[in-house]
């Protein structure tokens, strides 16, 4: 999970980066749109891996270092165990409990425009569902309504372009995005790089109203002095397109920049290639390459590999493993008449039918810690194997193990 998070947290910040660099200041708008959106998606989707551009290497074995298995002669052990499973468990309460929390402003948000519908007066114009509300807002736009508010409307006071504004916003569909925008950011509210995502977003359609309306009324001057009247009401609505979102100066500029028709061609292509060598990089497998492993013992033959798609598991989970070798594993009486600490490294393979084969030890305290942690392990019930590209195959495993005396 951590290795997911932190590369889709470096894609969306490789995205964005080339999105502010390189398109923001563009004037193609509806290909900005589609490179923030499906910018989002390959950051999140890419790095499950659903794509690989290399095949299975059944025949290398994956090395993963399992936590320290702490034990003493006396019965109060796997003590890092439990404190390990309070920390992942306080982790995920306080995830769960934030998520919860964002949900339930979500479908707030969603209820008050739902209760806004149905409580207040509907009008049509230019075949276009007015919502009139009595409270003092600002012209804003959801799904498929427009909301303005009643005194302004009864006193023909919003402007033509603040209607067409708002008509492009619904027939270009934004609601769209920022709800997906919206969802993402329940999900994955700890990543600060969707509020920039966010932005951009909300932006972008207002480039693209602007645009709707300047093509319908030709009179730029205008309309940018219209919106400057707006600029001072912070009363705006959450997951609405707001009329006011972010006018400054870039939005009034962007509306009088010339589009040059190269540029467009040569960015798109650019940011075609970036696509393909993100997709290349970040779904081509490692390579498998020789290492040493914690014990300072080498290996011929042992290789890495970082994409097993499943790990091993024991049944009802890892905890249980440490308990069963915590619960069968009888102290030598050498090592308390002795006091002998130290700390021993066990390797041992999980075959494709989740047996354990290969089972030996790399460092040893000696008094029969290595041969107790074997036989141990002999015991062990079958796991579930992992898989690679939906294929099982066989991982290897090596477990520290620390010898504490009793205090």
């Amino acid at each position: 999970m951590i290795n997911y998070l932190l590369k889709s947290g470096i894609l969306l910040l490789i995205f964005y980066a080339v999105y502010k660099l390189w398109l923001e200041n563009e004037k193609m708008f509806r290909f900005n749109r589609a490179y923030l959106l499906f910018s989002l998606v390959f950051s999140f989707v890419i790095p499950l891996q659903l794509i690989s551009f290399r095949q299975t290497t059944s025949n290398k074995i994956a090395l993963f270092q399992l936590n320290e298995l702490v034990i003493q002669k006396s019965t109060k052990n796997l003590e890092k165990i439990s404190s390990n499973d309070f920390v992942l468990v306080f982790i995920g309460v306080v995830y769960s409990f934030i998520v919860l929390l964002l949900i339930a402003r979500f479908f707030l948000n969603l209820y008050s425009f739902y209760k806004r519908i149905k409580n207040s007066e509907v009008q049509f114009i230019a075949g276009e569902k007015i919502i009139v509300v009595d409270e003092p807002i600002l012209p804003h736009s959801f799904w498929k309504s427009i909301f303005i508010n009643k005194n302004a409307f009864e006193n023909s006071k919003i402007p033509l372009e603040l209607i067409a504004h708002e008509k492009a916003h619904l027939k270009q569909k934004h609601t769209l995005d920022v709800l997906f925008i919206e969802v993402l950011q329940i999900v994955f509210w700890f990543n600060p790089l969707l509020v920039f995502y966010k932005k951009a977003i909300k932006l972008n359609h207002e480039f693209l109203a602007d645009e709707a309306v300047n093509k319908q009324f030709g009179a730029v001057k205008s309309y940018q002095s219209l919106l400057l009247d707006f600029v001072s009401n912070k009363n705006t609505i959450s997951l609405a397109s707001n009329i006011n979102y972010l006018i400054t100066k870039k939005r009034l500029l962007m509306m009088t920049k010339k589009e040059s028709p190269i540029a467009v061609v040569f960015k798109t292509c650019t940011i075609c290639a970036v696509y393909v060598l993100l997709l290349f990089v970040f779904s081509t497998k490692t390579i498998a390459q020789e290492i040493n492993n914690k014990a300072d013992v080498k290996e011929k033959d042992l290789y890495v590999l970082e994409d097993v798609e499943k790990m091993p598991e024991f049944p009802g989970g890892m905890n249980e493993f440490y308990k069963f070798i915590g619960k069968n594993f009888k102290m030598p009486a050498e090592i308390g008449k002795n006091k002998i600490e130290g700390k021993a490294y066990m390797q041992f393979i999980i075959e494709k039918d989740g047996s354990l084969s290969d089972i030996k030890t790399l460092k040893d305290l000696g008094y029969g810690i290595g041969d107790e942690a074997i036989r141990v392990l002999k015991l062990s019930p079958k796991w579930t194997a992992a898989t690679q590209q939906g294929k099982a195959v066989r991982v290897m495993y090596s477990l520290p193990i620390t010898i504490q005396t009793e205090k």
